[in-house]
């Protein structure tokens, strides 16, 4: 399968570096710190929740969205890993988001008692990963090079 997803370009690899680093250092502050989001964030919880209920989605509560954020925020992380790592080995980038997400889960536990350590967060934030990871593999089928430069058919040649 790796013979069918070229290596990213190099300004692709530059750029997700590029985004990456800040994005891990927010993810950390993020996930890190001792205060929670919804105490250090209640406004913008509220604003989503109230959007969201005047749109008509009123089974959307905070454990809801605590479950779709946790997926969507792990969604870069997946691709990050795709596009990062050597295509030799592109599958450990599947391992590299809940890695990541039972790590995080384990100093929440260990060392952050006021954050809550769950499994229900490994298990959304590998779902984000693994989503990330499956854009970036279509993406590459999609949009590589090499997809439309195909070998000419039997037709073709004859």
């Amino acid at each position: 399968m790796s013979s069918l997803l070229p290596p990213p370009r190099r300004f692709t690899r530059a750029w997700a570096l590029a985004l990456g680093i800040p994005f891990f250092i927010a993810l950390a502050v993020l996930t890190l710190t001792p205060s929670r989001v919804e105490e250090s964030l209640p406004n913008l919880l509220d604003l989503v929740l109230g959007t969201a209920h005047r749109l008509g989605w009123d089974s959307l509560d905070f454990t809801r969205l605590e479950i779709i954020a946790n997926v969507l925020v792990f969604v870069p992380v997946g691709i990050f890993a795709f596009v990062l790592l050597p295509r030799r080995i592109w599958v450990l980038s599947l391992l590299v988001g809940p890695l990541l997400s039972i790590a995080i889960e384990t100093v929440q536990r260990v060392a952050l008692p006021h954050r809550a350590a769950t499994v229900t967060d490994v298990l959304a934030n590998s779902a984000g990963s693994l989503l990330g990871v499956a854009l970036a593999v279509l993406c590459t089928l999609l949009l590589s090079p090499r997809s439309s430069q195909r070998p000419p058919s039997r037709l073709e040649t004859s």
